[in-house]
């Protein structure tokens, strides 16, 4: 249902809601016709609250040529928009503001032969949709895609990202692509467990995991995630060498807080 022109937002049916673990769910929205954005960036829905709206950020987790949109949400306990999501069902109304937006963007970066995805949490929304480009495979030499959660049940796209593989505008490339899964508060046999992704870059663990060797030259670094990790990756980077990207002064770090 498309709202009136000078609107700000449009009116958007919910197709479908998945509740994976109690406090995480994706679902997916219909996508209006003249609604552009590119991958890595995020959408602004929103709900109607009483006499107002009430609004957050979600990055999209569908490819920009998908006919809907996706979304990945952490339900936290007695937030608003938490409370709207947990009464959602298919068929239900979501409004989508008419504009993406974000900055976390692979194609800043005007050089690197190597991309590191770094993600803990919802953070991963965004390299979902990045990894579902075909460019972003056919631009860089390798990919890797670290993902930390607290529990091993929390991993719910391991299946997806495996699923890369067959995927037709991916699979000749797939062989590029490292995926490794880390638990911070549960030991699992196929898991780095037990650190954090700052200490994994510390102390070296991540390069001999992919049996890379990190350096300004080769190496891109996308981080996003929760606020204090992306703050101290961002640091630990630093420390390393590495500079944030900036539009007039080329880097090797670009950001984002998840949402």
């Amino acid at each position: 249902m498309a709202a009136a022109p000078e609107a700000k937002f449009t009116e958007e049916q919910v197709l479908w809601v998945k509740q994976h673990t109690p406090k995480l769910m994706t679902f997916a929205i219909t996508r209006p016709e003249a609604y552009r954005f590119s991958a890595g960036q995020f959408s602004r829905l929103g709900f109607r609250d009483g006499e107002g709206f009430i609004w957050r950020a979600y990055s999209i987790v569908s490819a920009e040529y998908a006919d809907t949109l996706e979304y990945f949400a952490v339900l936290i306990e007695n937030g608003p928009m938490s409370a709207k999501f947990a009464e959602m069902k298919t068929g239900d109304t979501i409004l989508l503001d008419k504009t993406a937006t974000g900055f976390l963007l692979p194609e800043r970066f005007p050089d690197g032969k190597d991309l590191l995805m770094l993600a803990t949490g919802s953070g991963i929304a965004p390299f979902l949709s990045i990894l579902e480009q075909p460019e972003i495979w056919q631009r860089f030499d390798r990919l890797a895609l670290v993902h930390s959660v607290s529990y091993v049940g929390e991993l719910i796209f391991n299946d997806r990202l495996a699923a890369l593989a067959e995927h037709p505008l991916i699979e000749e490339y797939f062989h590029k692509f490292h995926f490794i899964p880390v638990t911070t508060r549960e030991q699992a046999g196929h898991t780095l467990g037990g650190k954090r992704i700052p200490e994994l870059l510390k102390q070296n663990i991540l390069a001999q995991q992919l049996g890379w060797q990190f350096n300004p030259t080769d190496t891109r670094f996308m981080v996003c995630g929760n606020p204090e990790m992306v703050k101290d990756t961002l640091q630990t980077l630093l420390d390393l060498g590495y500079t944030m990207h900036r539009n007039r002064l080329p880097g090797q770090i670009l950001l984002e807080n998840g949402f």
